[in-house]
């Protein structure tokens, strides 16, 4: 499948505090590439998740979540939300640009191709992975320079390339 090139977005969600009063809630990101328009009536998306990762359960919680279609010139956002191991996503968002969702409250990163609000209409268990198909609530498409980040062949790439 690495011969098949795929767009990469950004998919975000603020996970809520645990307690009123408690620590505030902490914005959650993951990079995907297996990630689709389902249908235009309703408007719908799909995104893949690897079953029992942070988003996957986050999204098993949390009905609202947004995208970032990333743009060619931030394949840095991509790599940063790809890494294993990786420190607390708190610090991952801290030097980045972004708005929050008004509907969902996620980070939508600027600079993004399109940004997109979507809340969980179903999840569908698919091996190791977790389909979670959602509709579309928001979508803003913003005057964005370049063209798409797209992933193929195990590397970040831009068309053309």
């Amino acid at each position: 499948m690495s011969r098949l090139a795929a767009g990469v977005v950004l998919v975000t969600a603020h996970e809520p505090p645990l307690a009123e009063g408690g620590p505030r809630g902490e914005d959650v990101g993951m990079t995907a590439t297996a990630f689709m328009s389902v249908s235009l009536d309703p408007p719908l998306v799909l995104v893949s998740l690897r079953e029992g990762s942070r988003m996957d359960d986050l999204l098993a919680e949390q009905p609202l979540w947004g995208v970032s279609l990333l743009s060619e010139a931030q394949r840095h956002v991509a790599g940063r939300f790809a890494m294993k191991g990786r420190i607390s996503d708190r610090l991952l968002f801290a030097d980045l640009p972004y708005a929050r969702g008004e509907l969902s409250g996620a980070p939508l990163m600027d600079g993004a191709l399109a940004a997109l609000e979507c809340r969980t209409e179903s999840r569908v268990p698919a091996g190791d992975h977790t389909l979670v198909i959602g509709r579309v609530l928001r979508a803003q498409v913003p005057p964005a320079q370049g063209g798409p980040l797209t992933y193929f062949r195990g590397r970040y790439r831009q068309l053309g390339n």
